[in-house]
Parts: C-alpha cells; sequence; structure tokens
C-alpha cells in the first residue's frame, strides 16, 4: 500500500510540476520524448537512448514515470473526464424552477443521483386522486424520472400521484390492490414482512416496515413533513455491485 501511495504522489507530482497531463501525449514514447532536451539529443545523437536514459531516471526535467504508471494515470484521468462529461449531459429538471415546496425539494435534491444511478430512491406516497378516493403507493422514483416529463410537476401543473403501472399501488376505496417490477426493483410480497423491495443491481432488499430501526444495508428513510400530501416518505437505496 505504502508503493502504492509513493506511485501516486509521483504520478500527481510528475503532471503538477511540468504543467500538463499525460493524456497530452498518445503514447508513452511521446511522455518520454518531453523530457529529453535538445542538448541531450545533440550529445546522445540517438533519440532511442534518450528515452531509455530517461526512463531510467538519468536523464529528464522531471520526476520519471515508468509505462506501467503512464499508462494508469492516464487510464484514470480519461475515466474521470468522461465521467464529468457524462454529469454535464445531465438535464436536471429542477433547475429550471424555483422548488419552494418540502415534497418538490425533496424531489430536487435526489434528482441527479437518481438519474446518474448512484441513488435508487422509492417513494411512499398517500393522498387522495382527482376522484377524492384514497390511494397510496411506493414509486421507483429513477424510474419515473426516466420515462416521464417532471417539468409538470415542478411548474405543480400536475401532483406526482402513485399509478396503478408504479411498484406497488393500493386504492383504499375500490380495494383495488397491484404490484409490478419497475427498471430498478422487483416487488417481493411475504406472508408477515409485507412488501419487500429487490434491488436488480446488487440484489439487497429494501424493508419498507416502519417499525425497523432501517430499511435495509446501504438505505435511508425519511419522512417529509408536507402540506402536499397525506403522508411521504423518501427510502433511498445507494446500489452497489456485488463481486
Amino acid at each position: 500500500r505504502e508503493r502504492e501511495r509513493e506511485r501516486g504522489s509521483r504520478m500527481n507530482e510528475t503532471t503538477q510540476s511540468t504543467g500538463v497531463t499525460v493524456t497530452d501525449f498518445e503514447t508513452y514514447e511521446e511522455f518520454l520524448d518531453s523530457q529529453v532536451s535538445p542538448l541531450d539529443l545533440f550529445y546522445l545523437e540517438d533519440e532511442e537512448l534518450a528515452r531509455q536514459l530517461v526512463e531510467l531516471g538519468f536523464r529528464g526535467n522531471g520526476e520519471v514515470l515508468s509505462r506501467e504508471e503512464f499508462e494508469v494515470k492516464k487510464a484514470e484521468i480519461e475515466q474521470a473526464r468522461s465521467a464529468q462529461r457524462a454529469k454535464d449531459d445531465v438535464a436536471l429538471v429542477s433547475e429550471k424552477f424555483n422548488v419552494t415546496t418540502p415534497f418538490l425539494a425533496a424531489i430536487a435534491e435526489r434528482e441527479e443521483s437518481n438519474r446518474m444511478g448512484k441513488l435508487m430512491t422509492i417513494v411512499f406516497i398517500r393522498d387522495k386522486n382527482k376522484k377524492g378516493q384514497e390511494v397510496s403507493g411506493y414509486i421507483d422514483l429513477a424510474d419515473r424520472l426516466e420515462h416521464e416529463d417532471f417539468d409538470q410537476y415542478f411548474s405543480k401543473k400536475k401532483k406526482l400521484l402513485p399509478r396503478r403501472s408504479d411498484l406497488s399501488y393500493y386504492n383504499w376505496d375500490t380495494q383495488t390492490a397491484l404490484s409490478n417490477a419497475s427498471m430498478n426493483y422487483t416487488v417481493v410480497p411475504t406472508e408477515y414482512e409485507g412488501l419487500l423491495f429487490k434491488n436488480k443491481k446488487d440484489r439487497k432488499v429494501v424493508n419498507v416496515d416502519p417499525k425497523l430501526d432501517t430499511p435495509g444495508d446501504t438505505s435511508t428513510r425519511t419522512k417529509i413533513v408536507t402540506d402536499e400530501y397525506e403522508q411521504v416518505v423518501f427510502y433511498d437505496h445507494v446500489a452497489r455491485v456485488t463481486a
């Protein structure tokens, strides 16, 4: 581990001291050439020999990286840049609106992480529909964000409510009970524990029983106090891929 830390420190010092990064070079040979001075070439009269001397640490303008260190560092930087580009490409609907209500603020807080797959939130909502019927259900937030226009919710033109196609739906007036798999979860009905939601990515179970201290591994439960709904609870699950 000490060797890994030392190697990482050397690679950082190299790029910082020269003001360039390894991604500025297409190949390791180009990187070595950047460390060779015109004076070195004048005296050595051999480009390949100059490269070898740089690699061995006898010549060069800065700290030397081995070929392996060069490739590792280049891959790390390119991966970080790709992740940043992907982040920049995520369009957040909530940023277009002045969000002031507790429920919509909670959705806005979770929008980016759910769109990027870092968080997989289940939202429990209990309220009345347009017909005045009391309905409740569990919603896969990332699934809804993926397939639905949330402008209508953040603009308050429409209210986010459970649908018959959500993870679970229950109409208290008609006694209609439905459950469905979503983009991120499968529903596991049990006799004693009620509904369980199994995450498709890491196969961990989110238990929505309010009597439990926690809904499960890497999951949290947050109640939202708001006049917008009769009851709202957020179950935030951080999915981790298992080996």
